[in-house]
């Protein structure tokens, strides 16, 4: 009778990331990396030719990045990368291998304007740098 009123528990507080695209939502250990959970739910968090041009997850090359439309408050703060990286978009742009989920999130992956303006690498870098 316990094991289940903590089963039960346990299910009730674990963050949830509902991905709006594919209608898909998937619950994950609290700290959870955003892009594995994606990865771990079958959910592509890149966009046509990055599928194979990318970093593979160690925020070097700006792909991956996610919408946050709901609970902006239960990821982590951005990192000096993001800031790097997504310098011209849009605050609740995200780059998912760069953020941890400490509660219930709703992202849009693969946003039209996430990738492919400038912002990436050592363009961005410049950018950020130097005042855009």
């Amino acid at each position: 009778m316990l094991v289940s009123w903590c089963s039960l528990r346990f299910a009730e507080t674990v963050p949830t990331i509902q991905f709006e695209q594919e209608g898909q939502q998937v619950g994950c250990i609290e700290g959870a990396n955003l892009r594995k959970a994606a990865l771990d739910a079958g959910v592509n968090p890149y966009k046509s030719l990055n599928n194979l041009n990318n970093c593979s997850g160690v925020g070097q090359c700006g792909t991956c990045v996610m919408e946050v439309l709901e609970g902006e408050a239960n990821l982590s703060p951005r990192s000096d990368v993001e800031e790097v990286y997504l310098a011209d978009r849009p605050a609740n742009f995200r780059l998912s291998c760069r953020t941890t989920v400490n509660g219930d999130v709703t992202v849009r992956t693969r946003p039209a304007e996430g990738v492919g303006r400038g912002s990436n690498s050592l363009v961005g870098a410049i950018k950020s740098l130097f005042g855009r």
